[in-house]
């Protein structure tokens, strides 16, 4: 039998390898149908067309011819010329979109997409695959992790300003913890956040918590004393939560933190439908109705039991003035009338039994969640104050140290609001 010289892909040529073994008798057809994993009826197809026209009828019937829906060379260059100088800015997906709205002509994204590939364009911007997100297990015991947040939403009705609702749960069981509403996100919610949960529940061994200004410093400024110390002062909020030896834990996603985003979708449908019952349109009133009984109904109905029974809050210890800790602080120096000047707050000093006179001397001025202001000598209260608005601190950077021409002496000065 004679045969001509005939191209074929490997795949070809091993079944013309293993049926020629058949045509002389080398080997059964069935043996040749399993090497080549097709069934014996398509083998004895092949045999038949080998036998019939040679190799060329082991060759696939669409080798050599063209696509019925191949583009032409016309429309190929038009397309490049179109893509390099009216559309130059325009992703592959968008330059399609183009074609057919501006230019008439009718191209899918793919085809466009490997047309500027091979001609040597790359896209636009680089798309990066979808991230992977795989819930989290819950920890096996209520106090081992907090997760708190804030929703700004349209609480009290469509035709009221937003306000923002702040909330804490317990990973474990979703256990509503504490909820507080105020007009905005802010270090002063998320203290009394703090202040509930603990009173309430005790410490927690962690706080799950995303990347806002009042819980993480976001600067990358270092002052002096935080060069030598070698490491940063956390916000008002993170000295209070550092001070009760709970560990901060930043999540990078909001899918990170999906249980706490699941209960602001839940209250978004019940709690906003509650208040509308109640007729509740302001914030006080708000705040009162989800503490009396509407957080209880809802650990009643949503939360699930941990996986271990033994909780693992800490009792607030007897000697910790929890007051002091969860509050805004202060540093300041006394002036030469005995007096603390912050912004336009002034807190005159008492002499006291030991000292008569404070003059020059660094002293730690705190502002209580009640507004009220309290200032400490070494742990001593010293001072006391009438309450003032409670909002959050002002950060500025300090004054630069003559001694040290050019370095700022403090990183950031709380300064208090003007009563």
């Amino acid at each position: 039998m004679g045969w001509d010289t005939v191209s074929m892909s490997a795949k070809e040529a091993r079944r013309l390898q293993l049926l020629g073994l058949v045509t002389a008798s080398q080997a059964s057809l069935r043996e040749v149908s399993e090497k080549l994993g097709v069934s014996y009826r398509q083998a004895k197809r092949l045999k038949k067309r080998l036998l019939e026209e040679g190799p060329q009828g082991l060759i696939h019937g669409n080798r050599g011819r063209h696509p019925p829906n191949r583009m032409s060379s016309e429309a190929r260059e038009k397309i490049l010329q179109l893509v390099r100088k009216k559309y130059a800015q325009f992703n592959d997906s968008h330059f399609t979109e183009m074609l057919l709205e501006q230019e008439k002509l009718v191209v899918s994204r793919e085809m466009v997409r490997r047309t500027l590939r091979e001609a040597g364009i790359a896209p636009k911007r680089k798309r990066r695959s979808r991230r992977h997100h795989r819930r989290r297990p819950r920890k096996p015991q209520e106090g081992l992790m907090m997760l708190w947040d804030g929703s700004p939403h349209p609480w009290f009705g469509p035709e009221r300003d937003p306000c923002c609702l702040m909330a804490a749960i317990d990973d474990a069981t979703s256990r509503v913890l504490a909820l507080h509403f105020l007009p905005q996100e802010c270090g002063v919610g998320y203290l009394k956040l703090l202040d509930q949960v603990v009173r309430r529940h005790g410490i927690p061994q962690s706080v799950y918590q995303d990347r806002h200004g009042a819980l993480r410093r976001n600067d990358d400024w270092w002052s002096l004393e935080e060069q030598l110390a070698g490491r940063r002062d956390p916000t008002q909020v993170g000295a209070a939560i550092e001070a009760l030896g709970i560990q901060p834990i930043y999540a990078y996603t909001a899918q990170a933190k999906g249980r706490v985003e699941r209960l602001f979708n839940t209250l978004q449908d019940r709690l906003i439908a509650e208040l509308a019952l109640k007729g509740i349109r302001t914030i006080p009133a708000a705040n009162r109705f989800a503490n009396n009984g509407f957080i209880r109904r809802h650990n009643r109905r949503f939360a699930v039991p941990a996986e271990q029974s033994e909780s693992a809050y800490v009792p607030v210890p007897k000697q910790l003035d929890l007051r002091r800790v969860i509050s805004f602080c202060y540093q300041a120096t006394v002036g030469n009338d005995n007096a603390v000047r912050l912004g336009g707050l002034v807190i005159d000093i008492p002499a006291g039994p030991e000292r008569r006179s404070y003059a020059r001397a660094k002293v730690e001025v705190r502002q209580l969640l009640d507004g009220s202001w309290r200032v400490y000598y070494r742990d001593r209260l010293i001072a006391r104050h009438r309450r003032t608005n409670l909002r959050d601190p002002r950060r500025i950077k300090g004054q630069r140290k003559k001694s040290l021409k050019g370095v700022r002496q403090t990183l950031w000065i709380y300064m208090a609001s003007k009563s």
